[in-house]
């Protein structure tokens, strides 16, 4: 099996098995984002305790890659610190540029390393790490 076939079998499982997927109560810190191009949607909810991820639920709808990037990130972020998730975000951007980056922790990601060469896409796969973003800066502010 190659390489690009994994990848796109670890995306088709995160779509068709989303982790995460879901809602949480009105306390937790809710981001609502949407891509215009193309029409996919997130909203992104975060539960945090002691500065610290503790849980990362999303709903919404759009493609395969926006989907399982929201399902991955969602995976990635709990139980690290804003800094942290801010951090992983940051990196998911320089995988994005096509930049040699690792998840160490968190593998899965990195299939999504190809979608940096079709340039449309790339807006579909940072939807739900700009929610991110959103979210912890968000905490930053207070």
């Amino acid at each position: 099996m190659q390489l690009d076939d994994l990848y796109r079998r670890v995306i088709m499982d995160h779509y068709k098995n989303p982790r995460n997927r879901g809602t949480m109560d009105e306390e937790a810190v809710t981001i609502n984002l949407n891509n215009p191009t193309c029409g996919d949607r997130i909203s992104l909810q975060l539960e945090l305790e002691e500065g610290k991820v503790k849980q990362a639920k999303f709903t919404g709808e759009g493609c395969s890659i926006s989907m399982s990037s929201a399902s991955m990130m969602t995976e990635a972020v709990k139980g690290k610190t804003l800094e942290q998730a801010y951090g992983l975000a940051d990196k998911f951007s320089s995988l994005m540029k096509g930049e040699p980056v690792e998840f160490e922790e968190y593998e899965d990601i990195e299939a999504l390393s190809g979608v940096n060469k079709f340039p449309a896409r790339i807006k579909c796969a940072t939807l739900a790490w700009n929610a991110l973003r959103k979210g912890v800066e968000s905490q930053q502010k207070d």
